[in-house]
């Protein structure tokens, strides 16, 4: 059981370490809880917000597209362009 409990921590460590390097969170795969812990100023229900646009609208095609999601303004898109990527062909 003890073997199993490292193997564990030790995933969990590689992969905040991971998110943690990367400073780039993909808004178009990520999870509403990645969202909120990764955005500044974006808590669980704008987070959510980004998740169901996406669910119904497709995938963003820019960064700029967050300014069609309800609750997303320029202060937030602004603050974390740096952070944010909408994958391989991001802006």
């Amino acid at each position: 059981m003890a073997h199993y409990l490292r193997i564990f921590i030790t995933l969990l460590f590689l992969l905040f370490s991971s998110v943690a390097l990367s400073n780039q969170v993909n808004i178009n795969t990520a999870d509403a809880e990645t969202l909120a812990s990764t955005l500044k100023g974006v808590g669980p229900v704008k987070a959510q917000a980004i998740v169901d646009y996406r669910k119904k609208h497709g995938s963003f095609m820019s960064i700029n597209a967050l300014y069609n999601v309800k609750g997303v303004g320029e202060m937030i898109v602004e603050e974390n362009k740096e952070n944010m990527t909408i994958g391989e062909e991001s802006e």
